[in-house]
């Protein structure tokens, strides 16, 4: 039975969370947000909620739909969104591209995305194995005064900002890294350079660090919106018949009826996703600046021209893998530390599901 610290409480640490615990482990969690979720986040608003990050999942791994489908209570949170037939837009909001025949089905978790991490990771936190609202600093490695220089004698401190001050976690045998590649690799630099890792991990660490330097993780801008407004008698919905659409204009790339989903409340409101390419370009702008401008966009393309009730901006410094690592996690046996997530294969759900569930497995059977 080991110890392991995982930081982060995405879908990738959640899965790895859960697969090691089954295996008989102590698992504790640290996340710098106050729940789960990651970039399956579901943000609320006096409007309704918005899922501003990933907006749908699919399934194709029969391990992923095996936890979707068997895994108690799950089956009821996740539920098929109809709007499967997606438009493709230009830059003025024309159609030009027909709906396709979906290939497969898209599902979201009710009432926002988040639930389905949230249900995942309840039996860790009612054992008080959860720490929300910390954010992991650095990590320390510590070797028995019997056996300064045996790898097997090493634990882990995990030190977490949290509130006023930094609290430290010992006796870890392990650390998994489920946060952004660029996140995985400042954690490793900070602890090094703060001189906390024992100098025979050195060489472990610096090999995961520069595998990490070829991923490659675009930013993105999203604006949500709301218009309780049209929330009326003889006024089914504001703009266009469709509910999503992706676009090729040259701000904005995705929109969804954030309404037309199953579970959601029936106020009108959006989420629209930038592009990579503009996010990029405005990612140190003004929150201000960015959603006047997103607006302006999201006008021209649905022909919504009414003020919303509600509006605000979110930055996704790292939303979407454009360059994968190419391996499902990555494990150095002598430092017992690990990294997974949905950037080692992809960047889809299921790939972070798959990512965490294969390192807990190899982890499990070592």
């Amino acid at each position: 039975m080991k110890n392991i610290a995982i930081i982060g409480a995405g879908m990738a640490g959640v899965a790895a969370a859960r697969t090691l615990e089954k295996a008989g482990h102590i698992v504790q969690i640290f996340e710098k947000s106050r729940g789960a979720g990651g970039r399956m986040s579901t943000r609320e608003s006096s409007c309704g909620s918005f899922d501003h990050g990933a907006q749908y999942f699919t399934i194709r791994d029969p391990r992923f739909e095996k936890a979707i489908t068997q895994v108690p209570g799950t089956s009821d949170i996740c539920r098929p969104w109809s709007t499967n037939a997606v438009r493709v837009l230009d830059e003025l909001g024309r159609v030009i591209e027909a709906a396709k025949p979906p290939r497969e089905k898209h599902f979201v978790a009710v009432p926002g995305m988040s639930s389905l991490l949230t249900h995942w990771i309840k039996p860790l936190v009612d054992l008080g194995r959860v720490h929300y609202n910390s954010q992991v600093m650095c990590i320390e490695s510590v070797h028995s005064a019997n056996n300064p220089t045996h790898s097997q004698s090493m634990t882990w401190t995990v030190h977490a900002h949290q509130g006023e001050g930094v609290v430290a976690f010992p006796n870890f045998d392990a650390v998994l890294f489920a946060v952004p590649n660029p996140q995985c690799r400042a954690l490793i630099e900070h602890s090094t350079l703060q001189k906390l890792i024992h100098p025979d991990l050195l060489s472990s660490l610096q090999a995961i660090k520069h595998q990490i330097d070829v991923v490659v993780t675009d930013p993105c801008w999203t604006l949500m919106v709301g218009y309780p407004q049209a929330s009326q008698p003889g006024i089914p919905h504001l703009g266009p018949q469709w509910n999503a659409a992706k676009s090729t204009h040259h701000r904005i790339s995705w929109l969804a009826r954030e309404s037309s989903k199953p579970g959601k409340s029936h106020i009108e409101r959006w989420t629209v996703q930038a592009g990579p390419e503009w996010s990029k370009e405005h990612l140190e702008d003004d929150p201000a600046r960015v959603k006047a401008k997103l607006m302006r966009a999201f006008s021209e393309l649905t022909g919504i021209r009414v003020e919303p009730t509600h509006s605000a901006v979110h930055r996704w410094r790292y939303a979407k893998t454009q360059t994968p690592l190419g391996q499902p996690y990555l494990w150095a046996q002598e430092a017992r530390i690990g990294t997974c997530g949905d950037w080692h294969i992809g960047h889809r759900v299921e790939d972070a599901f798959i990512s965490g569930l294969s390192l807990a497995l190899r982890i499990a059977g070592a």
